[in-house]
């Protein structure tokens, strides 16, 4: 048994980069999660989705003009965000068909851009992550990032579940539902930074959507739905990258298809659960 466990966890954690590498997916996967709750209360999976997406073009003019890329990533994160709401509000057309049109117009505008930039930046890497690739200097950046959105949004946590989960109750005891409108956005685009290096902008949004679903498949209020999201998508991180080390394969990959894993087993419990529920009346 000791063999084993030093074989399968202390021996990948000998190297550095693996060190950097599980604190990262960690980190990550606690902001991910929790930001994953507030998306499945509020119905704001395909808005997760679009950030993600559109962050493509302001890495590619934040490389060009020199800029700090997370600068790029979090301005065009909340440029794809204001375009949204501001042509929902404008136009007969409904949110979901905008929300495809703005992101796939910047992502695929990205593209373009990085196909006609002489970088030293690899195009796979921005899509789908290179977590074991992490610097010192990556990692202090995604913890850092990671952690202050993970504050603010426990802190808020409150305010942001009421708006989440009704709108006009939030207005009527007087909360600032603009402001808490536009605070998740921001901190969206934010998240979706940190995780950048970690899972990349398109594996990103199965970290900011399956936690939380796992999460309301299981729980029956919000504080237990985080903390299953929580422990779901740690355990998902913490099992991918040690994996991922002893079969070669990809990292960011392993852990959302842990993540789905977990959340299919939350979807026969959920089931279970339901169909079981009658009976129990019925012996009652």
């Amino acid at each position: 048994m000791i063999d084993l466990l030093q074989q399968y966890i202390l021996e990948p954690m000998s190297y550095d980069f693996m060190q950097r590498a599980l604190i990262a997916s960690i980190s990550v996967g606690v902001v991910c999660a929790i930001f994953s709750c507030f998306l499945i209360l509020k119905g704001w999976a395909l808005i997760g989705d679009a950030v993600s997406h559109a962050v493509l073009p302001g890495l590619a003019i934040a490389y060009v003009i020199g800029l700090p890329l997370v600068v790029g990533a979090f301005c065009a994160g909340l440029l794809c965000a204001w375009s949204i709401g501001y042509i929902k509000n404008h136009s007969r057309v409904k949110e979901d068909a905008v929300m495809g049109i703005v992101f796939s117009g910047m992502f695929a505008l990205g593209l373009v851009m990085l196909t006609h930039i002489e970088s030293d930046i690899h195009l796979m890497h921005i899509l789908f992550g290179n977590i074991l690739g992490i610097t010192k200097a990556d990692l202090t950046q995604t913890t850092t990032i990671a952690g202050f959105c993970t504050a603010i949004m426990i802190f808020k946590r409150k305010d942001f579940m009421l708006y989440c989960y009704d709108i006009s109750h939030a207005k009527v005891i007087g909360l600032p539902v603009q402001f808490l409108h536009f605070g998740l956005l921001a901190l969206l685009s934010l998240t979706i930074v940190s995780a950048i290096k970690s899972a990349g902008i398109i594996l990103v949004i199965g970290m900011l959507i399956t936690p939380g679903a796992i999460g309301f498949l299981i729980a029956r209020s919000f504080g237990a739905m985080m903390i299953i999201a929580i422990a779901a998508s740690v355990l998902s991180c913490i099992l991918g990258t040690l994996i991922s080390f002893h079969i070669d394969a990809a990292t960011a990959p392993l852990i959302i298809c842990i993540q789905s894993a977990l959340c299919f087993c939350a979807l026969i419990y959920n089931v279970l659960h339901q169909n079981a529920a009658p009976k129990r009346k019925e012996i009652a």
